[in-house]
């Protein structure tokens, strides 16, 4: 049975990312300290908080599902349904003073991701992507740019993880793939895929990526006419292993897994 997402989780989400993103602007650019977790990522005070406003509505309004979240962990684990909450995806970019983090939300349904929000409150920039529903930015339809023809006319964002201090298998996959396209940049976190989604980036490719850094991606990039997959082509779930590809035209997608052949 195909599987639709249910207005009410729409709604739902949109009140959470409204939650989070009030906290997240009280901090925005004002005195904080950043720390170091024991993966060696950044958290700041706006992370935790804005994660603990989410976890105390999906709580008290959805005590049933489970939640996944990057600050305080897994509940109820095995749920059908399944939020998956990153509160700042580019802490980096939050604690320099650059409004191109965003808070994510997904919804899973038995591991499959069935709704995904970006929201950047800074710049009063929400995109929302349900299955069976067109992707909205803003409540207006967006599109991806499907009319990209091969690889050599497109415009790609490589994963911050393109400095020399990566992965050097995936470094080498990033560089045939700058090669290949017409023009590249680095960074931006969420805030590429919501980019995509609209039209402005043609491919967007990361490694190492957490289901709290993914899920959310999913319907927004898909529900937009493009789509995304790991560097094999194959779809996205709470299994895949973090490597993650964004594509604005799908008919790109077999360019693009035998260009990264070998890459895993």
């Amino acid at each position: 049975m195909a599987l639709v997402c249910p207005d009410m989780f729409v709604e739902l989400a949109q009140r959470l990312v409204l939650a989070s993103g009030k906290v997240i602007t009280a901090h925005f650019r004002k005195p904080f300290s950043v720390e170091e977790k024991q993966d060696l990522s950044p958290v700041t005070i706006a992370d935790r908080e804005s994660e603990a406003a989410i976890r105390r509505i999906l709580e008290a309004e959805r005590p049933q599902d489970g939640i996944v979240g990057e600050e305080f962990g897994v509940s109820g684990e095995g749920k059908e349904f399944q939020w998956v909450i990153d509160p700042i995806d580019g802490t980096r970019a939050f604690a320099s003073g650059k409004p191109l983090f965003g808070t994510l939300i997904a919804l899973l349904q038995n591991g499959v991701p069935i709704l995904g929000v970006i929201d950047q409150p800074i710049l009063n920039e929400t995109w929302v992507g349900a299955v069976g529903q067109p992707t909205r930015l803003n409540g207006q339809i967006c599109k991806t740019r499907t009319s990209c023809g091969g690889l050599s006319h497109a415009i790609a964002n490589l994963g911050p993880q393109a400095f020399p201090f990566g992965n050097a298998v995936a470094l080498d996959a990033y560089r045939r793939l700058s090669k290949a396209v017409k023009t590249t940049s680095v960074g931006g976190d969420c805030y590429t895929y919501g980019l995509v989604a609209s039209g402005h980036i043609d491919v967007a490719i990361e490694h190492d990526l957490n289901l709290y850094d993914f899920a959310a991606l999913v319907p927004i990039v898909e529900g937009a006419g493009g789509r995304m997959t790991d560097w094999n082509g194959n779809p996205l779930n709470d299994r895949s292993d973090g490597h993650v590809l964004a594509l604005g035209n799908p008919s790109l997608l077999p360019d693009m897994v035998e260009l990264l052949e070998g890459a895993l």
